[in-house]
């Protein structure tokens, strides 16, 4: 008689966090290889063919700079060559990433003033505006926002945020962090005027962590000429106008990402195409959506944020008990093979208060996703807390509405 296995866990492991993303094999393929020359040849001409890619995801026809740095890499590359000391800066919050931005800028030496939104609602471009409309004197030299704040999943709309700074003709910059969202939730920089976009290679661009791009338009180049925060390293204009090769990257080029990122653009832009990755990306978002509703009809977990039109496509934060969502995210690692996010810094203090977080960012198709909510109910299951039925025939429902 054959024993009960004690985990069904073996095979290819799922790590459905938001970000480090899943990534594809040809990627993984792509870096498997010796290292180049970094001075001429493949390399260089290699690089050339990102930059107009990049620029497509971003919707851009500005300028790029590429730092070997995670996002917070990229947060301050942003902030140095915009700011200076005494600065004031507005910073629009909906979750644990805003405010660690906003920190930066503190630190270096700016006046930082946080307008606070809630963990589960978007930036309210009224109240925005009512705080522009307050700065009589346009001290305000920089606006930080969020579009989807990975701690929360909540997404604001950045287009509607531009068009309060315009109603009032206030002049800060507007700068933007899409590192949780690039490539999944839709973007345009140029058409929704932003000044400003920082982003990372982990999510929605399936790269190794590593890789920090800032793109910016004239206008925030022209801040350049008078920030005094602005260090050799993270000033972005040898990286977007080099003279020579390693100005791209102040150095010795992060050769391996490089290698990696070509391949993810490739599969992305030229193959799938953008545009479809958005649709991609806003399907099975909603599958995760109706499942998680339909588990929440009968007992505590619930959508961290309750309004469909402010959730994000890329990442889902869910609410539960403390102890329920240690159990849920123990039993699916143990039993199926599956890693979920953790709660991160919702009760304003960083813990991880009561939630857990599902990434569906980057390599994800159908069968993944519903794998992943098959082990979550399998968990609900098996550790008897109650929820609804139905969960996983709602999201399958969804995805059958898209053939």
């Amino acid at each position: 008689m054959l024993k009960a296995p004690k985990s069904l866990a073996q095979g290819r492991h799922y790590l459905a966090i938001p970000g480090p993303s899943v990534m594809p094999d040809r990627v993984l393929q792509a870096m498997h290889q010796p290292a180049p020359n970094i001075y001429k040849g493949g390399l260089v001409d290699m690089v050339e063919t990102l930059l107009p890619d990049l620029k497509a995801v971003a919707r851009t026809k500005h300028h790029l700079a590429i730092y070997i740095a995670n996002g917070h890499g990229a947060w301050e590359a942003a902030l140095s060559n915009v700011l200076s000391p005494g600065d004031q800066v507005l910073v629009l919050s909906t979750g644990r990433f805003a405010h660690g931005w906003g920190d930066m800028a503190a630190k270096f030496g700016a006046q930082v003033e946080i307008l606070e939104f809630g963990p589960d609602r978007p930036a309210d471009p009224a109240r925005f505006a009512e705080a522009l409309a307050a700065d009589h004197a346009h001290k305000i030299k920089a606006v930080l926002a969020v579009q989807v704040d990975t701690s929360t999943s909540v997404r604001s709309d950045i287009a509607a945020l531009r068009a309060a700074m315009d109603d009032l003709g206030h002049p800060a910059l507007f700068m933007v962090d899409c590192i949780a969202c690039l490539a999944c939730d839709a973007f345009e920089m140029d058409a929704w005027g932003v000044d400003v976009m920082v982003t990372g290679s982990q999510k929605g661009l399936m790269t190794p962590p590593g890789l920090g791009f800032v793109f910016f338009n004239d206008r925030a180049d022209a801040a350049r000429d008078r920030a005094e925060c602005v260090t050799g390293y993270w000033d972005w204009r040898p990286r977007s106008r080099p003279e020579m090769f390693y100005q791209y990257f102040g150095g010795t080029a992060p050769t391996h990402h490089l290698f990696a990122l070509r391949e993810a653009l490739t599969m992305l832009v030229h193959e799938e195409g953008l545009e479809q990755a958005w649709a991609r990306h806003g399907a099975l978002a909603r599958a995760v959506w109706a499942a998680f509703e339909a588990w929440g009809q009968g007992g505590a977990l619930r959508l961290n944020v309750p309004d469909p039109a402010h959730r994000s496509h890329a990442v889902t934060t869910l609410r539960i008990a403390q102890s329920d969502s240690d159990r849920i995210q123990d039993w699916v690692t143990a039993q199926a093979g599956l890693t979920l996010g953790i709660g991160l810094g919702l009760d304003g203090a960083g813990g991880t208060d009561g939630a857990f977080r599902l990434g569906h960012m980057g390599y994800v198709n159908a069968q993944m996703v519903l794998g992943a909510l098959g082990a979550i109910e399998t968990a609900l299951i098996a550790l008897d807390i109650p929820h609804g039925a139905g969960g996983l025939s709602a999201a399958a429902q969804i995805l059958a509405q898209q053939g």
